[in-house]
């Protein structure tokens, strides 16, 4: 993700004599954002690049070659929340049908783009987006930040996106990530029956320099919300929902066999 870019950056921002939290006030960041981009774990928002333009007067070269301008444009109603899931300290999601795309094997977002996308990708542009997709796993290249908690409908492990051994795969991919401690991961079983998040997917984000915000998806829309009472409810129902979740360890052990059922599947 833009080591070089984040290189670049530093350069431009030492000869301009700013420290990062100077270059942060001047361009309405945070200071943490800036030694994120700076070390190439996170990309900044459009909004985010025009600003450093104008404070270290690069001439709008960090908007012109901002990581991921070259890359296939994510859906128009997911790029706010991509903005924000770059700056995101904390991160809260609850998948309902789909592994969440930043969590995504190679395989497995190839499939979800091959079969879910109406109309249909041609080859050639949805591998850009797989790569795309790829990419926003970057954010957990730093050990601490985000910290990420995800909370998986039993559907997503059930459904056999790209068959068996694509499944297998994507089950054990989160399976490592949990067991690296890089994720928090629970499952919320068939058992729990109805509850407050079946009728859409959630991604909770909470920033160190502005207010929490959440983000709803549905059919070919999406919208980002961060009226505090809205964020207040929709994070209440993820607690609840996260109440009568399986344990981390019992959530692990069913992704596990899940995916041996995969495995074994004929």
């Amino acid at each position: 993700m833009g080591t070089a870019y984040g290189d670049w950056l530093r350069q431009q921002r030492e000869a301009s004599g700013k420290t990062q939290q100077q270059l942060a006030d001047e361009a309405i960041m945070s200071r943490t954002h800036i030694a994120h981009i700076e070390a190439g774990r996170r990309v900044p928002s459009k909004d985010d690049a025009r600003r450093l333009d104008q404070v270290l007067d690069t001439r709008g070269a960090l908007s012109s070659f901002r990581p991921g301008n070259d890359r296939r444009p994510v859906a128009a109603h997911f790029e706010a929340a991509l903005a924000l899931e770059q700056q995101a300290s904390v991160i809260r999601e609850f998948a309902l049908s789909f592994v969440p795309g930043f969590l995504q094997t190679e395989g497995y977002a190839d499939a979800v783009l091959r079969d879910a996308s109406y109309p249909p990708l041609c080859k050639d542009v949805r591998a850009k987006a797989v790569a795309t997709r790829l990419d926003r796993a970057r954010i957990l290249d730093d050990p601490s930040m985000p910290v990420v908690w995800v909370l998986l409908d039993e559907a997503v492990l059930r459904r056999p996106i790209g068959g068996p051994e694509v499944m297998a795969k994507q089950l054990m991919h989160l399976v490592r990530l949990v067991e690296c401690e890089r994720i928090r991961m629970h499952v919320a079983p068939f058992g729990v029956g109805c509850h407050p998040l079946l009728v859409s997917q959630a991604k909770l984000m909470w920033f160190e320099d502005q207010p929490p915000a959440v983000y709803v998806e549905a059919f070919l829309t999406g919208t980002v919300h961060d009226e505090p009472t809205l964020v207040e409810r929709i994070q209440a129902a993820y607690d609840l929902v996260l109440g009568d979740a399986l344990s981390q360890k019992e959530s692990l052990a069913l992704m596990r066999s899940t995916a041996k059922e995969y495995d074994h599947h004929d």
